[in-house]
């Protein structure tokens, strides 16, 4: 194997931005995301670095801005694998102090923003740094060219890309903020940024050294996500010629999914080829476990991360189409979004990408999901459990095992439905909110006759009917005089109700045909809820009435869930 040279070396920003570099971005990196808080940041590090003592800036400590990644031979041309952000940035500032500097000051910036030509050296006129190819035209105009930055503050409004839009507030914050400061002070900030401002280039002439050393620098956080690691490495290891068209397609899907949709969507494919919970990081689990086994970056974008990305924009929206049934399938899709973790996702993806044109089969199985889902979460099937379930159904889907038989994993066994049912007759109210909520919603709807009842509502309380602390002279001590017999029911499924404003603590005390008209009738009268509903035609509030309702209500569950 020939031995590949990776070079470290420390730099000055002035030297950085001369005659031994000519920084482009190659075409795969994520766009320009500094906000102005991050250039905001930037600038007053710098002031507070600078001080207002008149000191010389050659005698002031230096400030160390990180370590940039490139890859480059012995010619200037440097692609930037990691730092784009930084020297974007620094690029803006040195715009800026030149158009706030004496005129003596101006090309000594112009200098450190484009190179003139060199023909003896068969060098072109260029400017310093090359960003994204959409964004080339705008930062040479606004920010690099003379007069630039001057005409950006009075031209340039209305929609842009969010890389330009970063562009064009950050130059304009520099020129608010550096506008109030006294012209000696500006002066001293562009010697501060030319000569003390120091960074650490690590380059390599090697496209995969250069990825691997960036990946080392930023496995630990900061800003990048590994969405953005995993773009460098997949996308960086493309013929060039067709790295434009992946990074488009990349780009769409990050796009379709927002940033933190995509990043997800990493550790479910994970999940789908792991099939087990995986100790680790999600970078390592999908390099070693997608990336190795596939080999190839094209076959990787094609036939996974495509397929199941647009499988799980789907999923993850409840956007299934389709002239039949997909109403159902995405009602199904939006409870299983109120579960109160995500572990059903993989194996939603998986088969919505396999079977995406076969709506009945699709409803069949989301029904299936939603109802194995619910019967965890009830039980309180933590992590481990669920991961080991779930990749069983996994295995399931890859192997096309028939999901109807009692033995496949996505079925309720008799033991677990037991326990489900047991789960639903203990103490209801005292489950997390998240869990009684989604119970209470969904057997709401199934009494309402409709998957979709069109809940509107911003704020859902649970409301006990016979309340837990009633007072000494009502109705309730005349129905249930021992204590005892009424925490045997308060908190039980039958004595329960939901309520679409904010609970009255008062109001839970009311007696009973007060607390019907006043506290669970809506303005017309009636309930939104058919839970609510029930109660209002009763008339007492027994231990046989709550016991009835129980009844009702846990064979209504039964039905639901087919227990």
């Amino acid at each position: 194997m020939p031995k590949i040279e990776i070079r470290g070396e420390q730099f000055a920003a002035g030297d950085l931005f001369g005659d031994k570099f000519a920084f482009s971005i190659p075409p795969y990196q994520r766009p320009y995301v500094w906000t102005t808080e991050h250039a905001g940041e930037l600038l007053d590090d710098l002031l507070g670095s600078l001080g207002e003592s008149g000191e010389a800036v050659e005698e002031l400590s230096p400030y160390f801005l990180g370590s940039i990644v490139l890859t480059k031979g012995d010619r200037p041309n440097a692609q930037i694998v990691d730092g784009q952000q930084r020297l974007i940035t620094l690029t803006i500032l040195l715009a800026v102090l030149r158009a706030l500097v004496p005129e003596r000051y101006t090309e000594s910036v112009t200098r450190r923003l484009y190179e003139p030509a060199d023909p003896l050296n068969n060098i072109p006129a260029r400017f310093r740094l090359q960003p994204k190819e959409r964004d080339i035209g705008f930062f040479q105009e606004y920010i690099q060219s003379e007069g630039g930055v001057e005409r950006l503050r009075g031209q340039i409004q209305g929609d842009l890309p969010d890389s330009q839009r970063n562009m064009r507030d950050n130059a304009l914050l520099y020129l608010r903020q550096l506008s109030s400061v006294p012209e000696a002070q500006r002066i001293r900030l562009a010697q501060f940024v030319i000569q003390r401002c120091l960074l650490v280039v690590v380059s390599t002439p090697d496209l995969d050294s250069a990825y691997r050393i960036f990946s080392i620098l930023n496995d630990r956080g900061l800003d990048l996500s590994y969405a953005d690691i995993l773009k460098a490495e997949i996308i960086g290891r493309i013929p060039e010629p067709e790295q434009t068209e992946y990074t488009a397609r990349w780009e769409q899907l990050e796009e379709s999914l927002g940033r933190k949709g995509f990043e997800e969507l990493f550790g479910h494919v994970r999940a789908i080829y792991t099939k087990g919970w995986i100790r680790g990081t999600v970078l390592d689990g999908f390099r070693k476990r997608v990336m190795e086994p596939l080999g190839d970056p094209q076959k990787l974008i094609d036939e996974v991360l495509a397929p199941l990305g647009n499988a799980y924009y789907v999923v993850q929206g409840a956007r299934y189409e389709h002239t039949n049934g997909a109403d159902q399938i995405n009602m199904l899709l939006r409870w299983l979004q109120r579960i109160d973790n995500h572990d059903w996702l993989a194996p939603a993806v998986l088969y919505l990408s396999r079977y995406h044109d076969a709506p009945d089969r699709l409803a069949r199985f989301f029904s299936e999901l939603e109802r194995l889902a619910a019967s965890m979460m009830l039980r309180r099937q933590y992590g481990d459990k669920r991961a080991q379930r779930y990749a069983r159904l996994l295995r399931a889907i890859e192997n096309g095992d028939n999901l109807s038989q009692p033995t496949s994993p996505i079925q309720l066994s008799h033991e677990e439905c037991e326990a489900t049912i047991g789960a639903l007759s203990g103490d209801v109210y005292l489950m997390p909110p998240t869990a009684r909520n989604y119970l209470l919603l969904r057997l709401d709807s199934f009494l309402a006759a409709s998957l979709d009842p069109g809940y509107a509502y911003g704020t859902l309380t649970v409301e006990h009917v016979l309340p837990r602390t009633p007072k000494a002279n009502s109705d309730w001590v005349r129905w249930f005089p021992n204590a005892r017999e009424r925490a045997t029911y308060v908190h039980r499924l039958g004595n329960l109700v939901l309520l679409s404003r904010a609970k009255n603590a008062q109001a839970s005390n009311y007696d009973f045909d007060h607390k019907k008209t006043i506290y669970f009738a809506g303005a017309n009268g009636v309930s939104p809820y058919a839970l609510t509903t029930q109660v209002l035609r009763e008339h007492e509030w027994t231990p046989q009435v709550i016991e009835r309702r129980q009844q009702e209500l846990l064979q209504s569950l039964k039905t639901m869930w087919r227990l």
